[in-house]
């Protein structure tokens, strides 16, 4: 099974890249699982019920969240309805949406999971490591694929450590920097950052002049993103189903 996972989506130039490079990006991997991550796809924090449904159309099978998940209010009209949008499990609030996709592929059952680290993040519920644990004895799998959304890379190597022999592909999102670190650990592909899917001449998505003025005037700012022309990054994973090991990852990078 060949996965391909593009990072965190931002803002209307994150969304133009995704829809102009998946076909080629169909054609060069035969990708059969493509997860995004969405939670700053609408205007740079949250995401809304149009460009969900627009990521479903263009052929995308699971959508994750992070920290902006709640941000914009409309998702509570359509959370629990969104059969392919997952959240946090270990975030606040607990009681809306899911953090786990089941899916069946060549009769495996395959499970997205989307967890949140507890380093420098907000609104934390409980610890990631306990929280995984309870989902893997709560939703038994054959593949566990996790976006594991947090800042700390010292936390996302430690969870990976901690789960490489149960889990087949752990992708960090949240700090919309790619690292250069793509490896099978184990059973286990990982890598720390998949990157952003936004303007790349920005500051993490964002207005380069607005940030600047932010840090050097030390103001506060309106989080303006850039609608500068946007870049791609993501990773393909290959899975092998009959022995439940990652065998191959590939850092994916597209510039405009």
């Amino acid at each position: 099974m060949r996965v391909l996972f593009i990072g965190d989506i931002v803002g209307k130039s994150g969304r133009n890249a995704l829809f102009e490079h998946l076909p080629f990006l169909k054609e060069k991997y035969s990708y059969d699982l493509l997860i995004v991550n969405g939670e700053n796809s609408a205007h740079g924090k949250g995401i809304t019920k149009k460009i969900y449904e627009s990521f479903i159309k263009a052929g995308v099978d699971c959508v994750t969240l992070g920290n902006h998940a709640f941000s914009k209010d409309t998702i509570y009209s359509f959370i629990e309805d969104a059969d392919k949008l997952i959240r946090p499990a270990n975030m606040n609030p607990q009681d809306i949406g899911k953090p786990v996709l089941l899916l069946e592929y060549e009769g495996c059952k395959v499970g997205i999971f989307n967890i949140y680290g507890s380093v420098f993040m907000d609104n934390v519920s409980a610890n990631p490591f306990k929280t995984m644990e309870e989902l893997i004895s709560k939703y038994p799998c054959d593949i566990r694929i996790v976006d594991f959304h947090g800042e700390a890379t010292s936390e996302k190597y430690a969870f990976m450590h901690y789960f490489k022999k149960d889990v087949q592909m752990i992708v960090g999102t949240h700090t919309h920097i790619q690292t250069a670190d793509e490896a099978i650990h184990g059973n286990c592909a990982f890598i720390c950052d998949v990157g952003m899917t936004g303007a790349y001449e920005s500051v993490l998505g964002r207005d380069t002049y607005e940030v600047i003025n932010m840090f050097y005037n030390e103001t506060t700012s309106r989080y303006t993103v850039s609608e500068n022309a946007g870049m791609l990054c993501g990773v393909v994973v290959d899975i092998d189903l009959q022995n439940r090991k990652a065998v191959r990852i590939e850092r994916i990078q597209i510039k405009p």
